[in-house]
């Protein structure tokens, strides 16, 4: 946990998409390539990070948030903590951004750790995705869903770096759910500040507007 809470102090995030593919592939004719595809993150797909009583948080990346991300070195993880399977820099990770996402494609040959990451996505153990990396730039907007909850949704514009892609498992992974949690209260702090603020405007304004009519009287 102390590492979680350090590389959250450095602006670090983790997403985990629950329905996100993690799927081994079979090279066709190659018997020991251990070689692993899918997706970390999907674009313009809306998850939720936070709800509860009175509020719906909201998040999505937009398609062109990889545009200007440093990718120069990434790894590929186990719920993103301990060994190290792929690397962009020995070219066993390969990074591609299509029109879906990011998609990944490992080689988990090199180590014996790795190859039983690989069995275990190959059986259908291990089967989703994540990524860690930090925002230069979002946005976010506010409206209301007609059941009384505030729906607030942040759009991630601008990745600065990629920091690696995880394998998961499917319980919650601490980090992302610390750091999901602390991006929604800042949100929904920022939404009743603002609210507050609004209300503090229109009760100066109806008692301007109160004190200039009894005046005219």
């Amino acid at each position: 946990m102390k590492d979680i809470m350090q590389k959250i102090a450095d602006g670090r995030e983790y997403r985990r998409i629950v329905n996100i593919e993690c799927r081994a592939k079979e090279e066709e004719g190659d018997t020991e390539t251990y070689i692993v595809e899918g997706y970390a993150t999907t674009f313009e797909t809306p998850y939720t990070l936070f709800e509860d009583r009175d509020y719906i948080v909201n998040e999505v990346i937009d398609k062109d948030a990889f545009d200007k991300t440093d990718m120069s070195d990434v790894i590929m993880q186990y719920d993103h903590a301990g060994r190290v399977f792929a690397r962009t820099k020995n070219e066993t990770l390969k990074l591609t951004i299509d029109d879906r996402g990011l998609h990944v494609r490992a080689d988990l040959g090199g180590t014996e750790i790795g190859r039983q990451l690989y069995e275990e996505i190959r059986g259908g153990y291990t089967d989703k995705m994540s990524f860690g990396f930090t925002v230069r730039g979002d946005e976010v907007t506010e409206t209301n869903n007609g059941d009384e909850k505030t729906i607030l949704e942040r759009r991630i514009l601008d990745i600065g770096r990629l920091y690696d892609v995880s394998a998961v498992s499917i319980p919650a992974n601490d980090s992302t759910v610390i750091t999901a949690r602390a991006f929604a209260d800042g949100a929904i702090a920022k939404a009743e500040s603002e609210r507050i603020q609004a209300e503090i405007i229109n009760t100066k304004r109806k008692a301007l507007e109160e004190r200039l009519t009894a005046l005219k009287g």
